[in-house]
């Protein structure tokens, strides 16, 4: 069952949005910083897997220079953090575009 949700990170003012899966996989990670939520994040776990799988190195490095890189390990106890709290499908997908296209929608 696939989950959406939201944590806070005060001491660098960001707001982290997960779309995560079975066994609390992360698929897709969104972060936004600042009183602007300027996009610092936006990494999809098929994605990177796809360019691990069939590209080089260097296409790996570009995306998460790009894109950054997500969350590492299941995302348990999410609940417990801060302003933590489930989303919509609907709310995590507009967050998306907007992030890719912020960060340069190329992947």
């Amino acid at each position: 069952m696939t989950i959406w949700f939201r944590t806070y990170y005060e001491v660098e003012d960001l707001w982290l949005y997960f779309e995560a899966g079975d066994k609390g996989w992360v698929a897709r990670q969104i972060e936004v910083q600042g009183k602007d939520s300027r996009a610092v994040t936006a990494a999809c776990l098929e994605e990177v897997l796809h360019l691990r799988d069939g590209a080089d190195i260097a296409a790996v490095g570009r995306y998460e220079r790009q894109y950054d890189v997500l969350a590492k390990g299941p995302v348990d106890g999410w609940e417990d953090q801060p302003e933590a709290a489930e989303i919509s499908a609907e709310e995590f997908e507009r967050l998306w575009i907007e992030a890719r296209r912020a960060l340069g929608n190329s992947a």
